[in-house]
């Protein structure tokens, strides 16, 4: 019987060609509704994780992707809804966004507005999905967020503070930030 190969981790060979010069621009400098999240990942110690990346995926602010699989249809206009950003040396990241609307979600229910989250760092084997809500939004009605234990909700939500919404990220330990299987 043939032996397996050992498990790879997928970093620290983020910075040779995953970012590009807009990535953390999901929209530009100039777009009136334009917010800012930003936040640091952290590990099980709290210490900074100074070569993660972070990749955002969301809807528009009408709620819809631009994307084939859209069932109401693909957004017209090229709203490209990514983003693309490696943390600093302090495992800071910052994306230039605008809100996401609500969206459809399962059994004819409402998401409330989020943007989802893929976080890649040394030591992970597969990438770490969770969710942005936002503290100033009604997320109440939200059917994937209601399946989370309410003390760890806060885990998912996104705070206002003085330049746009801060969402701190815990890989592991006290604090840990939800992480779904996808």
């Amino acid at each position: 019987m043939p032996e397996t190969t050992p498990s790879q981790t997928v970093g620290p060979y983020l910075s040779i060609g995953l970012p590009w010069p807009d990535g953390p621009d999901v929209v530009p400098a100039d777009e009136p509704a334009a917010v800012r999240i930003h936040g640091r990942v952290l590990d099980g110690a709290g210490e900074p994780v100074p070569d993660a990346m972070i990749e955002t995926w969301q809807a528009d602010a009408d709620g819809r992707f631009d994307h084939p699989d859209d069932p109401r249809g693909a957004v017209a206009g090229g709203f490209r809804g990514f983003g693309r950003c490696p943390t600093d040396p302090g495992g800071n990241y910052e994306i230039r966004t605008i809100m996401p609307g609500s969206l459809p979600g399962p059994a004819g229910s409402t998401q409330a507005p989020h943007i989802d989250v893929s976080v890649f760092a040394r030591g992970l084997l597969h990438r770490v999905v969770t969710r942005i809500y936002f503290e100033d939004n009604d997320n109440s009605g939200d059917p994937v967020l209601a399946s989370v234990p309410e003390a760890r909700r806060g885990t998912l939500v996104a705070t206002k503070d003085g330049s746009g919404y801060r969402f701190d990220i815990r890989l592991q330990g006290e604090g840990e930030t939800v992480f779904f299987d996808v």
